[in-house]
């Protein structure tokens, strides 16, 4: 059986499939498994050995079409569902399932604040698209393979972080999912502990600010390190304090303990941090959510802006950091 997957972006999204395509692997005996994403993404995947081959576009479906048309796919499994995926199915005319986005849902609760989320994560909601295929979930979690040479030898860090750090996210890729500056260096402050702060070239300046302000005991790693070495930063931290974004389900696919803070969007949209079970039937890795809940304009969207749209802010500037310390400080002292 040859089947194809489609799931064109994001980070945090694609990492989001790693269990559907694991148990597909492994549970068809003799399946070819392949993957087309695009090229900006391809990195998150050429190192997963559960996947036989990765297509990439840059921007128009038509430039894989045709070697896609060769592969005489058997099935096609789209976990978008957009009109890019949808371009690719009627083209290859093979037997599809796609996932259901449950728009209406999230317009209901963006704008009517009407709740009929149902009470899935995605990756549950990802596994409904291979039911025809008696797929089960194995309950481990996300993947993430990053290449021997892409692991950060920690010696390459400061000498104060040699010994042990935090992990803080602290981009994102809309401004209602970012914990401000000062919040950030409010926590930095009160946790007296070493602290890397991730982001892309984009956070670099927000980085250097914290840093600034901070001094030795933050390394701004913003913008320095490739995804994948980025994922190897986050792999070797204690403990990781992030927004809602793609490096937060990279440390869940690394069964960190992790502390999401949420500002315009809601756990409830089935985006939260995906821990398995260990074997004493508890969570492999911890994970506590922050979020300022009663909040009548909350969530104002499914994915976000580039600002407050009632210009208060409050989903993030009323974030208890005070908490957040606390937790941090409690997984340390337990060396859990």
């Amino acid at each position: 059986m040859k089947i194809l997957v489609i799931r064109f972006s994001s980070i945090g999204d694609i990492v989001l499939t790693s269990p559907v395509i694991r148990c597909l692997k492994k549970q068809i005996p003799r399946l070819e498994l392949h993957f087309l994403t695009k090229k900006s993404f391809e990195k998150i995947l050429q190192h997963n050995p559960y996947l036989d081959k990765v297509y990439a576009i840059e921007k128009d479906v038509n430039e894989v079409l045709p070697a896609l048309k060769k592969e005489k796919y058997d099935y096609v499994i789209d976990l978008h569902h957009n009109l890019r995926s949808l371009h690719v199915k009627t083209a290859l005319q093979k037997k599809s399932f796609s996932l259901n986005k449950i728009n209406i849902n999230k317009w209901l609760v963006v704008n009517l604040k009407i709740n009929t989320l149902p009470a899935l994560h995605i990756v549950d909601r990802y596994f409904e698209t291979t039911k025809s295929f008696n797929i089960s979930n194995d309950e481990q979690g996300l993947d993430y393979f990053i290449a021997d040479n892409e692991e950060v030898d920690i010696k390459t860090l400061p000498v104060s972080h040699q010994n042990g750090y935090i992990g803080i996210v602290i981009g994102a890729k809309h401004f209602t999912k970012r914990l401000p500056d000062e919040k950030i260096i409010e926590i930095c402050r009160n946790l007296n502990y070493p602290v890397v702060l991730l982001g892309g070239k984009e956070d670099a300046e927000s980085g250097n600010k914290i840093s600034n302000i901070e001094g030795n005991n933050i390394y701004n790693a913003c913008g320095k390190y490739s995804l994948n070495q980025s994922a190897s930063i986050i792999k070797q931290a204690k403990v990781i304090i992030t927004n809602d974004t793609g490096l937060m389900h990279i440390a869940a696919a690394y069964k960190k303990n992790i502390i999401s803070v949420w500002g315009n969007t809601i756990p409830e949209f089935g985006m939260n941090p995906y821990l398995p079970l260990g074997d004493n039937g508890k969570e492999s890795g911890k994970s506590v959510i922050f979020e300022v809940k009663g909040l009548s304009c909350r969530p104002c969207s499914k994915i976000g802006y580039d600002k407050c749209p009632k210009g208060h802010f409050k989903c993030m500037n009323d974030i208890n950091t005070n908490d957040i310390v606390k937790s941090v400080q409690h997984w340390l002292h337990n060396k859990q």
